[in-house]
């Protein structure tokens, strides 16, 4: 037994072993002790920290085994966007990127590139202060995710304290979070002498790993990390390669395929010595990602409103698979929209067992001319359900007959219709049609909604079926005496229902107005228009040229917003929910008004600045009754330019006629001056 006084200096010992043996087997690939003289190693640390937890400390190396449980994983917004990259799929495409690079840089010379393989998982953000990592947060929607540090935490491949002489004071460390196929392979092994049903790939197994509420069984499923991107404020390095250098000299886990190259030629070089190596990585990957590796050059072609221009991920050809056809399935989606799925005699592909593939819709069983009994070709190109992509037309039986598109539902029999522009067939039976009525509800209860995780599709159907649930609202009146006894319903499973059904009252609005399912209103267009008009009278009294007037707001999605809101149906059941407590105003604070000097303007920001970050450009002008939009058109009045303007918009907005407004000419607007 170890007093108090010497609780510390054990601690202290245990600690820097374990932590010296982590190093040396993942960072070095050596093995200095047996895993039983680990493991009792380890055993002793986690006793001593549950007897004196006062001594445990955040990068202590017991986190690595996990322990702590998280039933909601708070959202945490970006300080840098986690934006997405275009896709390339050919040598032309490559060729058309690159000179579009040296246009916008203005120069003719070759550039250099800093190229990467993609791997195939799940984007993590990690920062750290004073080299001890504080935050783990996944991509989410690009603007906010989720926090799981507890759970990255237990990815032994991840730092949780770095010592470096160079090391930024505050720092974000961008990685791909995967889980290597060899564990894939021996967890589904596990599950299949369990009799469970198997995991569909790596990365969908290693992104539900990564988000399960028990951080102890985190650290079973053994998830890898490659960190690939370092971003802070006044880094000192010049270009993407030496950020990369630094990531590895700091002891981060960074794949070593990565190549700095002179030249496009040299880029096509890389891509091809890959296609065929990838295959043998112990990691899924699906092509690279070529970045300017200059970090000035990088600045001044900025960013899309998606996406940066100096970067592109390029994509090899997707793997196929040669199998036959044995009947094709019809999913009723929560919007009506009939979607045909071939049911495929089972065949290997990309690694996993693939049964079932995408059809789409009638023009692609069309264009396929598929015949019942086709033997056909499955490609998989990232997609969760994999594709037909073609037909062998030497193995179709003479006598085989033509595919025809359904006309009824499958689920309700109602006549199918095809509305002008659309590829899809809908079911106009939305009041009555089962899937489409359930299909609502799960959509309600979504994480990104409402994010009642006690209710699930199955849970959902069982309600439906007894009659107690036909819309959103009908959640909130289910009472103990209607569940208690159903199916799968025990004390505990009802209270826990009800619980998260109570708890989800507290949902802010735009999680709520997304969770309505208005057509086309994404979880980003919902928080949009929730952060423009604030609450939902001031949103349905909006009339068609201030719904346009949003960032992201199109045409299409201001008729859905104004046909879903003027549905007396849909009124109805809003005030139900309304009535039941659920949150239709924003609690977000309103940013303090400075004036409306600004009223009536649009401007839209480039650049970098002397006085200012560009978020608290944005900020002022706001303050000051502007608006502020992401890209340059016919509708905005001033592009407030720094320096190293993005080229792009500065050659829009000259061929508008958009007036250019320096930093100091801003601020003589204001009266600041």
């Amino acid at each position: 037994m170890i007093s108090p006084q010497e609780a510390p200096q054990r601690i202290a010992e245990l600690s820097d072993k374990i932590n010296h043996y982590n190093q040396r087997y993942y960072q070095e690939n050596i093995s200095e002790i047996s895993d039983y003289e680990f493991d009792k190693l380890l055993e002793e640390l986690i006793s001593l920290e549950t007897q004196y937890p006062h001594l445990r400390q955040p990068d202590s190396p017991s986190q690595r085994v996990g322990g702590a449980v998280t039933k909601n994983f708070p959202t945490v917004k970006h300080r840098y966007p986690m934006l997405s990259l275009g896709n390339t799929y050919s040598t032309e495409e490559l060729l058309d990127f690159d000179k579009r690079l040296k246009k916008l840089l203005g120069q003719t010379q070759e550039l250099t590139y800093c190229c990467e393989l993609k791997f195939d998982g799940v984007s993590l953000s990690l920062t750290y202060e004073k080299g001890l990592l504080v935050r783990a947060v996944t991509r989410g929607d690009g603007v906010q995710g989720d926090d799981i540090t507890a759970n990255a935490k237990t990815i032994r491949s991840i730092p949780l304290r770095i010592e470096a002489p160079d090391l930024p004071e505050v720092f974000e460390v961008r990685g791909e979070v995967f889980m290597p196929l060899e564990v894939f392979e021996a967890l589904n092994q596990q599950r299949a002498a369990e009799g469970k049903e198997l995991y569909a790939n790596p990365r969908n197994t290693a992104s539900g790993s990564l988000k399960m509420q028990d951080a102890a069984e985190v650290a079973k499923r053994k998830l890898d990390m490659y960190a690939y991107f370092l971003l802070g404020d006044n880094l000192p390095f010049q270009t993407h390669s030496e950020a990369v250098a630094a990531l590895v000299r700091w002891g981060f886990p960074v794949s070593p395929t990565y190549k700095v190259c002179e030249g496009i030629a040299q880029v096509q070089a890389y891509l091809d010595h890959w296609e065929l190596e990838r295959l043998k990585l112990p990691v899924d990957t699906d092509g690279a990602v070529i970045k300017v590796n200059s970090f000035d050059q990088q600045q001044e072609l900025g960013f899309t409103s998606k996406s940066p221009r100096w970067a592109i991920a390029y994509k090899y050809k997707a793997q196929d698979a040669a199998t036959q056809l044995l009947s094709i399935s019809y999913q009723v989606g929560r919007t009506g929209a009939v979607t045909p799925v071939a049911e495929l005699a089972p065949v290997q592909l990309a690694g996993t067992t693939v049964k079932r593939a995408s059809l789409h819709n009638a023009d692609e069983i069309a264009r396929l001319d598929l015949h019942e009994g086709d033997h056909v070709f499955v490609e998989k190109g990232g997609e969760i359900i994999p594709k037909v992509t073609r037909v062998s037309l030497a193995l179709r039986a003479p006598n085989a007959k033509p595919i025809r598109f359904i006309n009824q539902c499958p689920a309700c029999q109602t006549e199918l219709v095809r509305r002008e522009g659309e590829a899809q067939h809908f079911c106009p039976n939305e009041k009555g049609c089962p899937p489409q009525i359930t299909g609502r509800i799960e959509h309600f209860i979504h994480r990104k909604a409402m994010d009642i995780d006690s209710l699930g599709s199955e849970t959902i159907e069982l309600l439906f079926e007894k009659g107690l649930v036909r819309n959103v609202a009908d959640l909130y009146t289910l009472q103990y005496d209607q569940l208690i006894g159903l199916e799968r319903f025990a004390d505990r499973s009802v209270r826990k229902l009800l619980e998260g059904i109570e708890q989800s009252k507290a949902v802010a609005f735009e999680r709520v107005l997304f969770g309505l399912g208005i057509r086309h209103v994404g979880e980003t267009v919902a928080r949009k228009l929730v952060a423009h008009f604030r609450t939902l009278e001031a949103l349905a009294a909006a009339d068609f040229e201030a719904l346009v007037a949003v960032e992201d707001v199109g045409e299409r999605i201001a008729h859905s917003v104004q046909a879903f809101l003027a549905d007396p149906e849909q009124q109805a059941l809003i005030a139900r929910l309304k009535s039941y407590g659920l949150q239709f105003e924003s609690q977000a604070q309103e940013p303090t008004k400075e004036s409306t000097r600004l009223e009536g303007m649009t401007f839209v920001i480039s650049g970098v600045f002397e006085r200012f970050e560009r978020d608290e450009l944005k900020d002022k002008i706001e303050a000051n009754g502007g608006k502020v939009a992401s890209g340059v058109s016919k509708k905005t009045n001033y592009l407030l330019a720094g320096d190293k303007i993005g080229p792009a918009k500065l050659e829009k907005a000259q061929s508008l006629g958009v007036t250019i407004l320096s930093e100091e000419a801003f601020l003589e607007m204001l009266n600041v001056l």
